[in-house]
């Protein structure tokens, strides 16, 4: 599916990325730094890692520590072709006594300290990055896409990664559901499920784009507050739009489940058009169990732009997005390629 861009407009800055790992540098914002507090059971580890998935990192942290792989936890997955610095999580009695024996190509351990409660996946308040995008041809474009997506914010599709390396994912999913929710393997049956959601909020999110009500406050909106989270139905758009104009809130978009809080009037209306040409109901989620429960996100995510500095023919890029974002559809926007 191709997606639709806020900057349409603007042509691409041109360019490339993720050229060398030292190109793409991610920095985790946890949601907590662990307390020290000696004792504690679990064991946090501040880790740089180049060229390596955080799963190969869990995964031979465990394998030397003689742990089980579900022993080691994270907050969210970092790009493996990048540099990236995050917290992986641990018993402290299996990981100490063999944390100085420890040696990954790529990979260094840069603190370490207890914590109370282990961390669980979702446990970061967002990521800071520093990207170098090379042989940029249009600075100025560049510059006029930034100023329109801080002031209106980036559209929060979920990135392409999001569906595999073939792009079918969420068919898989919507596969599964069909079939009753049924599935052999338990990651992949929530790897699909997920991806199914994360297509049918990006078809919505595109047709919100494409209407120009991508940052418009509807009559039967969820409205979401871009800090707390907090959610309400806009029953007035003349009220809600400057809070929209401002970035506190935003409408947001169906992750489908039956804890799904459901919009009305013409959003609703929209989203139901959706499932319609995808052939399935609201119905169909309740077979995906835990994995479908359901949820708005947001459809499109305040960006904090530290700087954008010219570096020769080469675009310097210092900002940071709240989890569950992707650094990807922002360069999506500036390169248009």
């Amino acid at each position: 599916m191709l997606l639709p861009t806020l900057t349409a407009d603007l042509p691409g800055c041109g360019g490339t990325f993720k050229g060398t790992p030292e190109d793409f540098v991610v920095e985790e914002i946890p949601a907590y730094e662990p307390s020290g507090e000696q004792d504690c059971e679990h064991l946090y580890l501040w880790i740089e890692k180049r060229g390596r998935s955080t799963q190969d990192v869990a995964k031979a942290l465990a394998q030397h520590c003689g742990m089980n792989e579900k022993d080691v936890s994270w907050a969210g997955l970092k790009d493996r072709q990048a540099i990236t610095r995050q917290y992986l999580c641990a018993p402290a009695r299996f990981v100490e006594p063999k944390l100085a024996t420890f040696v990954m190509e790529g990979v260094t351990v840069l603190r370490t300290a207890r914590h109370r409660n282990k961390l669980k996946g979702g446990h970061l308040h967002g990521n800071k990055f520093t990207l170098m995008v090379r042989g940029v041809k249009d600075h100025d474009v560049a510059q006029q896409t930034l100023a329109r997506l801080v002031k209106l914010g980036i559209p929060n599709f979920f990135g392409e990664q999001r569906f595999g390396i073939g792009g079918d994912n969420a068919e898989k999913g919507k596969r599964i559901l069909q079939a009753g929710g049924r599935h052999r393997d338990r990651f992949e049956r929530k790897l699909f499920l997920s991806a199914y959601q994360s297509d049918l909020f990006n078809r919505v999110l595109a047709r919100r784009l494409e209407a120009g009500t991508f940052a418009t406050a509807l009559r039967g909106d969820v409205l979401k507050k871009n800090v707390t989270g907090g959610e309400f139905i806009c029953a007035d758009p003349i009220v809600d739009q400057p809070r929209v104009d401002s970035l506190e809130v935003s409408p947001t978009g169906p992750l489908f489940g039956p804890e799904m809080r459901r919009p009305e009037g013409v959003v609703d209306a929209l989203e139901e058009a959706v499932l319609a040409d995808e052939g399935v109901t609201r119905e169909l989620f309740v077979a995906g169990g835990n994995e479908t429960m359901g949820a708005r996100r947001l459809l499109r995510i305040a960006m904090q732009l530290e700087s954008a500095v010219p570096r020769g023919d080469a675009l310097e890029l210092k900002f940071s997005l709240p989890a569950g974002s992707y650094a990807t559809v922002l360069l999506r926007e500036l390169l248009k390629n």
